[in-house]
């Protein structure tokens, strides 16, 4: 059976019944949902600033800790090599050497800066590195001469050392030459000694003169050396020995500190601040309602003055109809609006001027000057005394 029109109406209007059921159910779950939403919002907004602010405060502690260990942790070790050279121009042609081989060598790191600080003591060694010919065998002992000097070009200091090349016997020679002959042939290995001399245990530079270079000389004019290197070694102690020896618990510990140090400073800032709020709210609250003290008392006492003042209880109407011509003056009117019995209040009460009054009462006057009567409103308010 085919459906009629009144079944299609039907479904229709059920369906426009619960168009608005379903409307109002996403209105309501709309507005349950909503709280929690910005509660959720209120949440995450508060941790990314928490966590905005702990990054802030570990990255200016781990600042603080770098800034700290670069300027109070001076320069290490400094290594630089040493280039000898020695004059030739000799007048007996026996010597090829005229002079014992000098180097100048620069204490500055990348020619700007110092590599010793001051009251740091250093070691400071020189490296030779010299062959085992018979000339250097034959040479036995010789002497290394250090001269610091300062900007100026004033003598600092003067240290002298003496080396020579360990003993090795011929027959040991020869094992060594014939057990490292393969490394020997390929130039993996050569037949050198490394000769260490210790110029200086425990060097302090002066505040005064700071060393910015040395001359270094070897009072032997027949040395044979490979190549020279002089190294600068800090002998450290106390806190810049803990600092140095162990540099990855002592950044801990120092990231640590200052990243409680400042927490706490942050924290206790938070809580001042918080109750330098409240306190202001709770004195302005308690002026308020000093305050209002005085004008609750004014309203109670209002109601009994008013009872003790007479004749300004109520509102006083009275109306007055004289017969009278339309040729009365304006002084007339000002006389009657001028007799009109005044209230006058003390503190706290309105007083209504009868000039105003007056005014009002001349212009209805005018206005009905083409009537043969003319009718005076005398009103008198008063408000509460």
């Amino acid at each position: 059976m085919q459906p009629t029109m009144e079944e299609f109406d039907s479904e229709d209007s059920g369906v426009q019944d619960v168009g608005p059921q379903i409307n109002g159910l996403l209105v309501q779950i709309l507005e349950t949902m909503s709280v929690p939403l910005v509660r959720i919002r209120q949440k995450l907004l508060e941790m990314a600033i928490l966590i905005c602010v702990i990054l802030l405060v570990f990255w200016v502690a781990l600042f603080l800790y770098g800034s700290f260990y670069y300027s109070f942790i001076p320069t290490a070790n400094f290594i630089t090599p040493v280039y000898f050279f020695y004059r030739t121009d000799c007048p007996s042609p026996h010597h090829s050497v005229c002079s014992f081989p000098v180097a100048n060598v620069s204490l500055l790191k990348n020619g700007k800066h110092q590599v010793m600080t001051y009251g740091q003591p250093y070691r400071i060694t020189l490296e030779l590195e010299m062959p085992e010919s018979p000339a250097n065998r034959e040479l036995g002992m010789f002497l290394v001469k250090m001269t610091p000097y300062s900007k100026a070009g004033q003598i600092v200091d003067i240290s002298a050392r003496s080396a020579m090349l360990h003993y090795r016997s011929s027959l040991l020679q020869a094992l060594g030459t014939v057990v490292f002959s393969p490394m020997l042939l390929t130039g993996a290995s050569e037949q050198k000694q490394s000769v260490i001399v210790e110029l200086y245990s425990e060097f302090k530079d002066d505040s005064y003169n700071p060393t910015v270079g040395a001359i270094i000389e070897i009072h032997s004019q027949h040395i044979q050396i490979y190549r020279a290197h002089l190294y600068v070694f800090a002998h450290f102690t106390g806190i810049r020995y803990l600092l140095y020896r162990f540099p990855l618990i002592s950044a801990l510990i120092g990231v640590m500190s200052n990243f409680t140090f400042l927490s706490l400073i942050i924290v206790l800032s938070f809580l001042q601040f918080n109750l330098g709020g409240r306190r202001t709210r709770g004195k302005a609250v308690m002026q308020q309602e000093e305050n209002n003290e005085p004008d609750d008392l004014n309203d109670q006492s209002e109601p009994q003055d008013e009872g003790n003042a007479p004749g300004c209880n109520s509102v006083e109407v009275e109306e007055s109809i004289p017969d009278v011509g339309v040729e009365e003056s304006e002084d007339d009117s000002r006389e009657l609006a001028e007799d009109e019995p005044t209230c006058e209040a003390g503190d706290g009460e309105m007083i209504l001027r009868n000039r105003n009054l007056s005014q009002s009462m001349l212009q209805s006057s005018q206005a009905l000057t083409d009537t043969t009567d003319k009718t005076y409103y005398r009103v008198g308010v008063c408000s509460s005394c």
